[in-house]
């Protein structure tokens, strides 16, 4: 089993520093540093500072350390031998300059016979009177001395850090099958930029396939948040994460690579990924629900019997601490993960075959049998609102909904399915902004799903095409 690698909060509020001083932003230098009390203390040569302390070049040497948080000790070391030295060389501006420094007040209150020792030297220079005593010691010794003062200080780093740790990252994931190689990363997005830029057009071909065993095969699958793992839950209970670039096996998750995948004792009906994809719900043929952990494989809550009978639909609400659940007989169930408990019930007099949160999490929608919308207050449970689709067939009698979809870049807005080969865009009022159907082929509309952008509609009928829809933005 593979260990947890952690990282020191400062140690990143480190590299951002390093980023801001390298790139001159120095008011977000110092606001950071101040507000984090997180000094850098981080120069990217020793050997750079060293020979500049060796050759006496002190500009450069103060220029160095001016950014860094020093032991007043150490820094009035420093400016007490580049004062020496400075009297040595009579240059008395810069002697002038240096006895007012901050470093050398904080002398004058804290060691003051120090200070005043060598403000004597300082005046008795001035006359020409200096005692050259001080000054017959070589001056390697005392710079060696300083400079590995100096050093124990400091840490030494190699610059551009940020931009190396994210290079090595991506580099990782794309040895790795998580990006495209073809493609420019774009970072803020976390996705191939001419992926997320480009326009969602109708697909052409077969990107991948994903083989499943002779004795089994999938009764549900679904996409992370992010895009980059695909779930699938087969009928012998598995519930296996493939890459989907490659269409194998994720086998950079350590429990997968053991051979240890998440389990249920019967067919697994229903999957949902959390919004930041750090969790995944399966949900299965007797009642089950189990919370998993993508990054580490661990379970971290089971509800043995969240219904009696077998669940076809369970979804995340908005921050992933409940989940929304229908079961084959009807019933629509909130859990609360940590609780793992049945928090509410909502009281329907319909068969309710499928059941999502409104984008904002206020409200539920569900589908029913008899083909009615209905909206629900999420909090009290209590339906708002009852929208009923058009009726298509001279019976009139509307279709069953298969399934429900909000619409992420719509909110109000959601996609209703029916058995009957029909489509909706519906809004929270009842109206039908769009509707699609198809009358080519046999069988009913089993499943439906929308691209990223909710540019097309997939539908999955019972003879096992795919039919795309163009849905115009409203």
């Amino acid at each position: 089993m593979s260990q947890k690698l952690e990282v020191d909060s400062s140690d990143i509020v480190k590299v951002i520093l390093q980023f801001c001083r390298e790139n001159e932003l120095t008011q977000s230098y110092y606001a950071i540093q101040d507000e984090c009390q997180v000094a850098l203390n981080t120069i990217f040569s020793g050997e750079i500072l060293t020979d500049n302390i060796m050759h006496g070049r002190w500009d450069e040497v103060l220029l160095q350390v001016s950014q860094l948080h020093l032991p007043q000790q150490v820094l009035q070391d420093l400016v007490e031998q580049i004062v020496l030295e400075m009297i040595h060389l009579k240059e008395f501006d810069t002697v002038f300059l240096l006895m007012q420094t901050k470093v050398m007040n904080i002398m004058r209150q804290e060691q003051p016979s120090r200070f005043a020792k060598l403000e004597r030297l300082v005046k008795c220079s001035t006359r020409s009177n200096i005692d050259n005593h001080h000054f017959d010691l070589p001056k390697k010794i005392p710079r060696a001395s300083l400079a590995k003062t100096l050093l124990r200080e400091i840490t030494v780093a190699p610059p551009s850090q940020m931009l190396t740790l994210i290079g090595q990252a991506l580099k990782w994931q794309r040895e790795k099958n998580k990006l495209s190689p073809d493609h420019f990363f774009d970072l803020f997005r976390s996705a191939n930029a001419a992926i997320v830029d480009a326009v969602e057009a109708c697909p052409a071909s077969e990107h991948c396939t994903i083989n499943f065993g002779l004795k089994t095969c999938p009764q549900c699958a679904c996409f992370s948040s992010d895009g980059q793992l695909l779930a699938t839950g087969s009928v012998d209970g598995l519930v296996e994460l493939w890459n989907w670039f490659s269409g194998k096996l994720e086998r950079n998750l350590h429990y997968q690579e053991a051979e240890l995948f998440f389990m249920h004792s019967s067919s697994v009906l229903a999957l949902d990924f959390s919004r930041n994809s750090d969790l995944l719900v399966s949900a299965s043929l007797d009642g089950e629900v189990k919370v998993w952990q993508v990054n580490t494989g661990q379970c971290i809550r089971k509800f043995e019997k969240a219904h009696p009978q077998g669940i076809c639909s369970v979804v995340f609400n908005y921050d992933s601490s409940q989940l929304l659940s229908v079961s084959t007989d009807g019933a629509v169930r909130i859990h609360g993960i940590k609780s793992g408990k049945m928090l509410k019930e909502l009281s329907s007099e319909r068969t309710v075959k499928d059941a999502k949160y409104t984008t904002n999490g206020f409200q539920i929608i569900t589908g029913t049998l008899d083909g009615i919308v209905q909206v629900w207050d999420s909090k009290s449970m209590e339906i708002i609102e009852e929208l009923y689709p058009p009726v298509l067939d001279s019976s009139g009698r509307r279709a069953a909904i298969k399934c429900i979809i909000p619409l992420n870049n719509s909110p109000g807005q959601f996609v209703v399915c029916t058995t009957k080969n029909t489509v909706h865009v519906m809004t929270s009022r009842g109206q039908v902004a769009q509707s699609f159907s198809c009358k080519l082929g046999k069988g009913d509309f089993v499943s439906c799903v929308v691209s990223p952008k909710c540019d097309w509609i997939y539908i999955l009928r019972e003879d096992g095409n795919v039919i795309f829809f163009f849905s115009e933005k409203q």
